[in-house]
């Protein structure tokens, strides 16, 4: 279901709805896995020092975020929420605090070696995209961006600008999915025809139609700037700070918050690039929200000397048939999971993260380790640590980060494609990922971009 051009104008819409209304340009050509841009410019960042490191959004994930990078000079604190980003603001005293991405950069340009982005998924772009224009590495949480044009334009520009960046998918970084690729690599299952991913989310309210009644704001927020490129509309506590994420207008829905997570391994160790097509089947679908519940799938032609593929999500309680080989004994992870189903066998893992993959049945697993231990050939980051990662790798001390925006920014616009299958729920979208095109519908065309209001 695509929002209608007169809801729109209803809620005052500016009439400039193109990415130069807002300064931004969607240019250039993208293939997964191309070529890494990664590298620490000469004299950006002096080997030894600590880094200068910005954050924009402070609150909730923003403060596990700052947190996890606090081993560096936390310079600039940015929120339009000073209740929320009160307890961050505290432990950085010495931090300079703004509302306004804009300002802060504008202040503090050549103070600022990196920039955190943990902001709701609909300013993601704007605030990354400014930052790697200025030069600064970037670690943007997940997903990394609001549609599937924003996705292209951030890898080109971490590209054009050589900086160094991170998307904020955790697992990445772990253990966990390194096995699961080796695992693939060393033929263990077989030839891959068939994925089965499934989450619990949506875990705040989707499937509404109309926007919420005006409240009054709250004074410790700016609410214009809360809501940033996205539509003006009056606030309500069903907004923010934490059930936007069914909002087509500021988040992503249940694909957007997990895909990121649970999809990681399967794309990662099978090489999955763009898909061909992807429909989707959804209960609760509007105009305004996210639905209810989905099933997406995405169909992958054949890549080298693996056979096509097709990957189902499921979200809302949907969820995928039982393995036969699964022993009966155990149950499916409410939470979520993944299946990767081969010839030969089928890795299963019941964590968000790929922490825990399992060949199924665990008599399998047992001779797998007894018989057939399978040779680490991926390097491992320490710890499982991605910021670490970004910091090292910032400060040219260490490889590109695993998920920079050459594979993140490809894998989000795959995630991203699944949201067009759910917002056109029951019709085939036929993709050409390379040109960023839908050859047999105009309505997919229209929402790979997204008009950006002035504020």
């Amino acid at each position: 279901m695509m929002k209608k051009k007169s809801s729109l104008d209803r809620r005052s819409f500016i009439a400039n709805t193109g990415m130069a209304a807002a300064g931004l340009s969607i240019s250039g050509c993208l293939t997964p896995n191309g070529s890494s841009s990664g590298s620490v410019r000469q004299g950006q960042i002096i080997k030894g020092r600590k880094l200068n490191i910005a954050a924009v959004g402070c609150g909730g994930k923003g403060n596990v975020d700052v947190r996890a990078v606090s081993s560096e000079n936390i310079v600039a604190l940015c929120d339009v929420d000073s209740a929320r980003a009160a307890k961050t603001f505290g432990l950085h005293p010495n931090a300079k605090t703004f509302t306004d991405y804009r300002k802060m950069f504008e202040e503090m340009d050549d103070q600022i070696d990196a920039v955190t982005v943990t902001t709701p998924d609909h300013m993601h772009f704007p605030v990354a995209l400014e930052a790697i224009k200025r030069g600064k590495h970037v670690y943007v949480q997940k997903p990394l961006t609001h549609t599937v044009a924003e996705a292209r334009e951030l890898t080109l520009a971490a590209r054009k600008h050589k900086v160094v960046t991170q998307m904020g998918n955790q697992g990445h970084a772990g253990e966990g999915i390194r096995l699961a690729k080796e695992w693939v690599q060393a033929g263990v299952i077989g030839d891959v025809r068939e994925v089965h991913v499934w989450t619990n989310r949506p875990i705040w309210p989707q499937g509404i139609k109309d926007p919420l009644p005006k409240q009054e704001t709250p004074a410790n927020l700016d609410w214009n700037k809360w809501l940033g490129v996205a539509p003006m509309r009056d606030y309500n506590e069903g907004y923010a700070p934490f059930k936007w994420r069914g909002w087509w207008d500021f988040g992503c829905g249940a694909l957007g918050d997990m895909g990121c997570h649970l999809l990681d391994a399967a794309y990662w160790a099978l090489e999955l690039g763009y898909p061909t097509s992807v429909i989707a089947e959804s209960k609760g679908l509007t105009d305004e929200t996210a639905p209810t519940s989905s099933k997406v799938t995405y169909k992958f032609p054949a890549r080298g000397d693996m056979p096509p593929v097709t990957v189902i999500w499921y979200d809302g309680g949907e969820m995928p048939p039982r393995p036969d080989t699964l022993e009966k004994d155990r149950k499916f992870s409410k939470g979520g999971g993944q299946l990767i189903v081969g010839s030969k066998g089928t890795i299963m893992d019941q964590s968000s993260y790929c922490s825990s993959p399992r060949l199924i049945p665990e008599t399998a697993m047992q001779d797998m380790l007894k018989n057939n231990r399978i040779e680490k050939t991926i390097p491992r980051v320490p710890k499982g640590n991605p910021y670490q990662e970004w910091i090292l790798a910032c400060k040219g001390e260490g490889p590109t980060p695993g998920s920079n925006f050459d594979y993140a920014g490809p894998f989000s616009e795959m995630i991203l494609m699944g949201n067009l299958a759910v917002r056109l729920s029951g019709q085939e979208i036929k993709w050409n990922g390379e040109k960023m095109h839908c050859s047999n519908l105009a309505a997919a065309n229209e929402l790979v971009h997204k008009p950006y209001r002035k504020f």
